[in-house]
């Protein structure tokens, strides 16, 4: 299975592609996946996060080849809610310290089994979920001990790509990824040009 459009650094194995095959839902963890992990505060004492553009269409591509974004964060966070009503996330769930009963519910709510579900998360609290679903993975500067209970690590660090990097792996493997960019790729004025 090749694509020129997804070219990461090291290629899936055959069990991780067909694991995200499975994928119906996504999962996020907000701090340490979606940024990088740093809480930051202004002079109002007003916590200020960033979040990474091109995780941002991932999560987009993702909506629009018909997989639901969900977000399960243990903190309770505005920044975190403006952003997900900005990505139009389908689930979010904040202030979940206990994301295993979090899980269950979400699962009722969007109505899938624990197999069809992907999550990322970066550290202990995440442990319950990624030992839950079908799909776990992590990033390159999580905790040891969520890295060893994910399927899949991401080369890009969380805040810096590593949500995009699972949402083009998700899309490569269930052969949405051409569809997925087909409105960027295509130039009117030259139909014949091949950027791919």
């Amino acid at each position: 299975m090749t694509n020129a459009l997804y070219s990461p650094t090291t290629m899936p194995s055959d069990f991780v592609i067909a694991l995200a095959r499975n994928v119906r839902l996504l999962i996020l963890d907000v701090d340490g996946v979606l940024t990088t992990g740093y809480l930051d505060y202004d002079a109002q004492g007003e916590m200020v996060k960033s979040f990474y553009v091109q995780d941002g269409l991932g999560i987009q591509l993702l909506r629009q080849m018909g997989i639901p974004i969900a977000i399960i964060s243990g903190r309770d966070s505005k920044v975190t809610a403006a952003r997900a009503k900005d990505l139009k996330i389908d689930f979010l769930m904040q202030g979940a310290q206990d994301k295993g009963a979090a899980l269950k519910q979400l699962m009722i709510d969007a109505q899938v089994t624990p197999q069809q579900c992907a999550y990322m998360g970066d550290d202990v609290i995440d442990l319950p979920i990624l030992r839950a679903v079908g799909f776990a993975s992590s990033v390159p500067n999580g905790h040891v001990l969520a890295q060893r209970a994910a399927h899949w690590v991401s080369s890009s660090s969380g805040g810096a790509g590593a949500v995009r990097e699972l949402a083009e792996l998700i899309l490569f493997a269930q052969d949405k990824l051409n569809s997925a960019y087909a409105a960027y790729l295509y130039d009117e004025q030259h139909p014949n040009l091949d950027i791919m």
